[in-house]
């Protein structure tokens, strides 16, 4: 897949097993309400516990659910809003329907409205990620400051879970996606991966067509308006991540007046195109290791693959090549799942230990730990089954990009990238095929200023590895109403990580008050 963007349900997830629930490797598919709403008509919410029950194995003390589904235009069309639709294009007269899930604290008191969440992807779901959140600081969600105040209303974006899924890539093809050599050096084996590519572009094109291109994030953006309506908001408060504050970022451009506040955290810059993102996340996330193994020389006793970790993990990539370890099921640790293994684990601080004993333990022939890991990421559970979250990733990123560089050019990035960023190069460049192997039409989104918003709050983490901290700036810059607020911290975005961080967006999302400008919070 094109690039490593992991949503933050992912790390909730993970911050509620460290905490001792017990969460499921895979979200459940189940449908969030009942009839779908009509365009520009009320919802009817329902009590969902259900949805909380299978995902955690039950719900957050002190918190109700409620589910909801509403119908969107699938091509909302020039300058449509809220209700309207196109008329002509692919999906003239034709809806998507979007699952909305609320959590309400039994605690509510002065409620100010509803806090619309996206955990980015693109791919996420906004549903399970505001069930995660409800749960509060202790299982890495919000602060009862906003639970309180706040309705916490997640959404799938359309194509992701449970909104008119986009499902198109067989379980054996992202098996072998995943497992396939993040640096294929010969042309035989890069050639296998072009085929491989091929087949993905195929299989999504004749299942989909000349819709496609709907999954773009302009489309999704406007979904974002439906949203804001169904909830009985007059403007849109806001907390996206990652890939979410590309999703805000556009709803700012779109609906500048309708904006109350925006938190965008873990900065995607809009204007970078595809090659530049992608040497962006290459860069990125060799930082985040070279902060990983400078750990693990420090913490010896916690790091058994010290003192050189480095060494270790590339040795470990390389036999993997030739010899590779098998699972209990039979599977392979090919070089691709050790790959993403690492991958995973970059995206928090508390993963790199887990890195740490993944590769000591594939060294003694155990590549247990390095599935587990890889099958975070990639969404695959025990039996082998994916859910769609790397087909919306993929129908999104592409309808979104306008480049489309060809073979030979992703050639020669691999050997270029390899040089600069030897772990991480080579696999983002090859990555690039994804999409031009893609076979749909492009809609790209917006990259302009948000006149007429009030301050937007863009929040950025120096060790981030997914969405490098010099994205950050350059989101406020775009937008010209940003304000940057930084964590001097690791991992993939920063909100409610520490007291600093939580106090200054929370302030910001409760009272309009703008942190100072030039903020930047400690690691601790």
């Amino acid at each position: 897949m094109r690039r490593f963007r992991l949503t933050l349900a992912g790390l909730a997830a993970a911050a509620l097993v460290a905490a001792g629930c017990t969460l499921p490797a895979i979200a459940p598919r189940t449908e969030a309400g009942g009839e779908a709403a009509a365009p520009g008509t009320a919802p009817t919410w329902r009590a969902c516990p259900e949805v909380a029950e299978e995902l955690v194995g039950r719900g957050a003390p002190g918190m109700r659910y409620e589910c909801a589904r509403i119908k969107v235009p699938r091509d909302w069309g020039p300058g449509t809003g809220a209700g309207g639709g196109a008329t002509a294009g692919p999906g003239a007269g034709q809806t998507f329907e979007i699952a909305l899930l609320r959590a309400r604290s039994t605690k509510q008191r002065d409620r100010i409205g509803s806090l619309v969440i996206n955990p980015g992807g693109p791919g996420g779901s906004g549903v399970d990620t505001a069930v995660y959140l409800s749960f509060g600081p202790s299982f890495g969600g919000l602060p009862a400051s906003i639970t309180e105040r706040f309705d916490i209303v997640g959404f799938d974006p359309r194509g992701v879970s449970r909104s008119s899924p986009v499902k198109c890539i067989p379980d054996a093809q992202l098996d072998a996606s995943f497992g396939y050599d993040p640096d294929p050096a010969s042309q035989e084996s890069f050639d296998g991966f072009v085929a491989l590519s091929q087949k993905i572009g195929r299989g999504c094109g004749d299942r989909y067509g000349d819709q496609l291109p709907l999954y773009g994030t302009e489309q999704a953006a406007r979904d974002m308006d439906a949203v804001r309506a169904a909830v009985g908001d007059d403007k849109l408060t806001y907390l996206g991540y990652s890939y979410g504050t590309l999703l805000g970022a556009t709803y700012a451009q779109l609906y500048p007046q309708r904006v109350r506040a925006l938190v965008l955290d873990g900065a995607v810059d809009p204007r970078q195109g595809l090659i530049a993102g992608s040497e962006g996340q290459a860069k990125g996330f060799e930082r985040a290791f070279g902060n990983f193994t400078t750990w693990c020389a420090a913490n010896a006793g916690r790091c058994p693959i010290a003192p050189d970790a480095r060494a270790a993990v590339t040795s470990a990539i390389d036999k993997a090549r030739v010899s590779p370890a098998r699972g209990d099921d039979g599977r392979e640790a090919t070089a691709g799942w050790v790959f993403y293994a690492i991958i995973s684990s970059l995206y928090t601080e508390s993963g790199w230990q887990e890195l740490a004993v993944a590769i000591d333990k594939l060294e003694g022939g155990d590549p247990g730990d390095v599935f587990r890991l890889a099958d975070a990421y990639a969404d695959r559970d025990a039996d082998g089954h994916y859910s769609n979250m790397f087909d919306a990733n993929l129908a999104v990123n592409c309808a979104d990009e306008e480049e489309k560089p060809s073979r030979e050019r992703i050639r020669q990035l691999q050997s270029q990238w390899r040089a600069k960023y030897p772990l991480f190069g080579p696999a983002l460049a090859v990555g690039l095929l994804s999409c031009a192997e893609w076979p749909g039409g492009r809609d790209p989104y917006p990259t302009g200023r948000a006149d007429g918003a009030p301050p937007i709050l863009v929040v950025g983490t120096t060790g981030d590895p997914a969405t490098p901290y010099e994205q950050t700036p350059a989101l406020a810059a775009m937008l010209g109403v940003g304000r940057v607020l930084t964590w001097e911290g690791e991992g993939h975005t920063a909100y409610p990580q520490t007291s600093c961080i939580t106090e200054a967006v929370d302030a910001y999302l409760i009272d309009l008050t703008v942190p100072r400008e030039g903020l930047r919070c400690p690691a601790r």
